[in-house]
């Protein structure tokens, strides 16, 4: 196993992090799984271009340089350095977290107590923890989630009571501050129990653009009967900022997840792991995923729905747009099992690239035991529209508003599912400024 991986990266999991054993500040009672991650990523190794599942994405080039763990606390963190991470007018709870760790003091959190939100390492008692931690079963095959579980340092719990919800979204900012290279592990874990309704929005931001931020990120999802989530992540940090990022979803029966996932720059590796498993009858999926792209950006998108039980419905739509030598990778995949008759799944990938050096591999796949279901997917990649640009410039539109106007058109099919109208307009603002700065140079 250890060939396959980096030599100054292993030397630094096997010397610079303490062992499952010294992370006492979160529990014994996960200890257990705390061992039996590290054994799997032992088993596991880092991936290669030889694993499928990475093999556009050369992970060795990113982990050759010389990582610290970040600093576990940072009490100084300005409003002013908060703001660079807040999207104007929105009316929200805000959970801000510094290295993966939650600052009450920064933060402005509810006070229903049907809702909590707290550190994992706080929550030790608690039995949704216990019950769900690390279970998931499509983690148990990615190393790097296996490398978070066993030596994460800590990371949020958000728990939903039965019938519970928040009057306004909570918004949780991500601060990452180390001053030098860091290698920084969050791990967060979110159950929402019957009937249970919330609406989350993450957003982070690096203090400190000289030194690299590799963010290797876990997100559990866990919900319960007729629970429903909205899930927006915004990704947009600096040029040294690399970023895995897990999110699995577990769904029991009536159950809705509206997950969106907005990578734009400057990180120069972004990776997406998004697996959902469908485990309850008449749930509902919604994935969706925008991902804009400049300059040496590379982005990975991977995601998995799980069909596992009959009248279940999954709808997926990810558009990337690409610029400069970006490069983009899709790969998604729809499982539909034997026993899940009468599931509609629906998954289309489509790219437009706006530079002759930007490069995409798509890879829609379909995986069916079942045979009354109603399945499609596919993709596209395409660039501008010359008589679509004629036409506008013919009506006195500049080129550039026009490729502006068209990119934001493209667009449009994700950012107008945005429920939240303050985060809505920021997102097309955000897309507009990107556009149109790329344009110009």
């Amino acid at each position: 196993m250890t060939s396959d991986i980096n030599k100054s990266f292993y030397d630094f999991i096997s010397n610079g992090m303490p062992g499952p054993e010294q992370q006492a500040d979160v529990n014994n009672a996960i200890l257990p799984a705390r061992k039996a991650a590290f054994s799997r990523f032992r088993s596991l190794g880092l991936p290669t271009l030889k694993t499928e599942e990475w093999r556009y994405t050369n992970i060795q080039r990113y982990l050759k340089d010389a990582f610290t763990l970040a600093e576990e606390e940072q009490s100084s963190v300005t409003a002013e350095q908060l703001s660079s991470a807040s999207i104007p007018k929105l009316d929200s709870y805000t959970a801000v977290l510094v290295n993966g760790r939650l600052q009450t003091e920064l933060s402005q959190l509810p006070a229903d107590g049907k809702i909590t939100i707290s550190k994992i390492s706080d929550a030790a008692g608690n039995a949704a923890l216990q019950n769900w931690f690390d279970k998931h079963p499509h983690l148990q095959k990615q190393p790097f989630a296996a490398l978070n579980a066993a030596f994460f340092a800590d990371g949020l719990f958000v728990e939903a009571g039965v019938n519970a919800s928040l009057d306004k979204p909570l918004h949780i900012v991500h601060v990452y501050t180390a001053a030098v290279n860091a290698f920084i592990q969050p791990h967060h874990l979110v159950v929402l129990h019957k009937s249970a309704t919330l609406e989350l929005i993450e957003t982070s931001v690096n203090l400190h653009e000289d030194a690299i931020a590799f963010v290797n990120s876990v997100t559990e999802v866990i919900l319960e009967e007729n629970a429903e989530l909205w899930h927006y992540n915004v990704q947009s940090t600096v040029k040294n900022s690399r970023h895995i990022y897990h999110t699995s979803a577990l769904q029991k029966a009536d159950s809705r997840y509206h997950h969106f996932n907005f990578t734009l720059p400057a990180a120069e590796l972004t990776r997406n792991n998004l697996s959902v498993a469908l485990t309850g009858s008449n749930t509902e999926t919604n994935l969706h995923g925008l991902f804009l792209a400049t300059e040496t950006q590379h982005v990975d998108n991977h995601t998995f729905v799980d069909h596992q039980v009959p009248h279940c419905n999954s709808n997926e739509l990810y558009k990337g747009v690409l610029l400069d030598n970006a490069k983009g990778v899709f790969t998604g995949k729809i499982m539909v099992h034997q026993d899940a008759q009468k599931t509609n799944a629906f998954q289309q990938n489509n790219n437009l690239l706006m530079s002759e050096k930007a490069n995409i591999n798509s890879q829609p796949q379909l995986e069916i035991y079942a045979d009354d279901v109603k399945c499609s997917h596919g993709f596209t990649v395409g660039r501008f529209s010359e008589e679509a640009l004629f036409y506008l410039r013919s009506r006195g539109i500049g080129e550039e508003a026009a490729k502006t106007l068209m990119v934001n058109a493209f667009a449009f099919d994700i950012t107008d599912q945005v429920h939240i109208p303050a985060l809505q307009a920021f997102l097309s603002d955000k897309i507009r400024r990107y556009v149109t700065g790329a344009i110009n140079n």
